[in-house]
């Protein structure tokens, strides 16, 4: 619920940006130019540390997935259809309040280092930090524990 509200609050300086520079902020130039810099400076620290807490998470839920029987985590959610719809609501439960954390944290390091806010990137650098690193580990565990467990 946060982070829709602070979404909210940050889309109209969005939207002004838009109209006075014509180009959308996720789709441009300056947002390739700009990704480098979001490994540097205040906010590295947490592409070390995000990608680090969805991978314990999914490792977590990947030796769960195995105990249950399930199928690996991404193979299941492509193919599994009778346990997708369980997979991806656990999945999204394990990692939901990472995901909001770390759309704020990108917000907030935006305006640090850049003095502008731009959601549209927050939506897509916070959940990459976060979904696949959480959806490799987990069907990795899945499939090493299913393998251990055979022998």
């Amino acid at each position: 619920m946060v982070v829709i509200l602070v979404i909210a609050i940050s889309l109209p300086f969005a939207i002004m940006d838009t109209i006075e520079t014509g180009r959308v902020y996720v789709f441009s130039r300056q947002f390739l130019e700009e990704l480098p810099q979001r490994f540097t400076g205040a906010g590295r620290l947490r592409f070390i540390l995000q990608p680090i807490v969805a991978i314990i998470l999914g490792i977590r839920g990947g030796l769960t997935d195995a105990k249950a029987g399930n199928p690996p985590y991404l193979f299941g959610l492509l193919f599994s259809t009778d346990r997708r719809r369980e997979l991806l609501r656990s999945g999204v439960a394990a990692i939901r309040n990472m995901v909001a954390l770390g759309i704020i944290m990108d917000l907030v390091f935006q305006l640090i280092l850049y003095h502008s806010v731009h959601p549209a990137a927050a939506l897509v650098v916070g959940p990459i930090l976060i979904c696949f690193p959480y959806a490799v580990s987990r069907a990795l565990t899945t499939r090493l524990a299913h393998g251990m467990m055979e022998r």
